[in-house]
């Protein structure tokens, strides 16, 4: 295992799990499904016995560092790579990969982001070595592919070649479609969810980007004698202006020639809204979430997640999220969640304490 590395990324503040999800502690950092570890404890350990504890690095902004030293204090600062802006995930994914060439450039790459849901690990843990078996001796980039439930426009789609039983040639790659073109691609079978896990040898990621991204890679080439040194730091905030703020699935992944696509069954949910925790979790005789202390009346098809020392009385809600953290309380119906965005918008008005 001594090649494999994994790579965490963990900036994000989830915005769309206010008020749970805060810029100073967002959602990564919570335990979000009630079972005693945060996110991101729970995706470090989802790896064990796919690399060496030492070969974990965790890629997050730089006011989330004393956050990941309390949950993984077993971690290094050199596995901690602290961005000194957000640009989205090719410089995230770029600035790790870089780091980890420079040490190991036969290294075998995971990249997960932190927030993630998987219900059957040890298939994951199955499909992740699989595909790094491959990675290891094919210059291919390889995504894990989840059977779509719905046409949903936050996910990338797959289609795919029928060759091979396991490891599938991606025949096209759409980043975000619009709902017209997401239910086409429902309807017609032939498409995957982008389960936003990718694996790859160092060595053809770095080809990737010096095709694609070509100023990106010229940026993190030229501070490879900082990595792993007191100049890190100041090396990347004259590297990260260099990098355009784009997504690894529409700088290299939708380009690309060689990429792959694992089918894969592991009960994942990218968790990005209240609605997908209520689907994942389970529920009372009325179909409701209850995550905290809570008195129901005639109330149904609802999550509530609140203080365990607060009692909560509800009477007559059906189909509504309940939501409280810290100073701020959230009741919206689930149908209406993509407005929590505008919510959390008015809040920061009435005080940054309040986002």
């Amino acid at each position: 295992m001594k090649n494999n590395y994994v790579v965490i990324m963990a900036g994000g503040v989830g915005t769309r799990f206010w008020p749970f999800s805060r810029s100073t502690n967002p959602k990564q950092f919570h335990d979000v499904l009630g079972v005693g570890r945060t996110m991101i404890q729970q995706t470090v350990e989802r790896f064990e016995g796919i690399c060496l504890q030492e070969n974990i690095y965790i890629v997050t902004s730089e006011e989330y560092y004393d956050l990941c030293k309390q949950q993984l204090p077993y971690l290094s600062d050199d596995q901690i790579l602290l961005e000194p802006s957000r640009r989205n995930t090719a410089p995230c994914i770029g600035y790790a990969c870089y780091k980890i060439a420079s040490k190991n450039p036969d290294a075998n790459i995971v990249v997960a982001p932190a927030d993630h849901i998987i219900l059957k690990e040890e298939d994951f843990r199955k499909r992740i070595s699989m595909a790094l078996q491959y990675s290891e001796t094919n210059e291919v980039l390889i995504t894990l592919g989840i059977q779509p439930t719905r046409p949903d426009t936050g996910y990338g789609y797959i289609q795919f070649t029928e060759s091979g039983e396991d490891i599938k040639r991606v025949k096209t790659f759409t980043e975000k479609p619009n709902l017209e073109w997401a239910i086409k691609f429902v309807k017609s079978g032939e498409f995957v969810w982008n389960a936003g896990i990718f694996i790859w040898n160092v060595q053809t990621i770095k080809k990737a980007f010096e095709l694609f991204l070509p100023e990106m890679a010229e940026a993190f080439d030229g501070i490879n004698d900082e990595f792993y040194s007191g100049k890190e730091a100041d090396a990347l905030k004259k590297a990260y202006p260099q990098c355009k703020n784009i997504s690894i699935d529409n700088g290299v992944m939708e380009k690309a020639e060689n990429v792959f696509v694992v089918l894969s069954d592991i009960g994942w949910s990218d968790l990005g809204t209240w609605k997908s925790l209520y689907d994942i979790s389970a529920k009372d005789e009325d179909q409701n979430v209850i995550d905290g202390r809570a008195l129901l009346y005639d109330t149904k098809n609802c999550i509530i997640k609140t203080p365990h020392e607060r009692l909560v009385i509800i009477n007559g809600l059906d189909g509504y999220i309940v939501a409280e953290y810290d100073n701020a309380l959230m009741i919206c119906k689930k149908e209406d969640e993509q407005k929590v965005k505008e919510f959390v918008a008015v809040a920061g008005t009435k005080g940054k304490e309040f986002v």
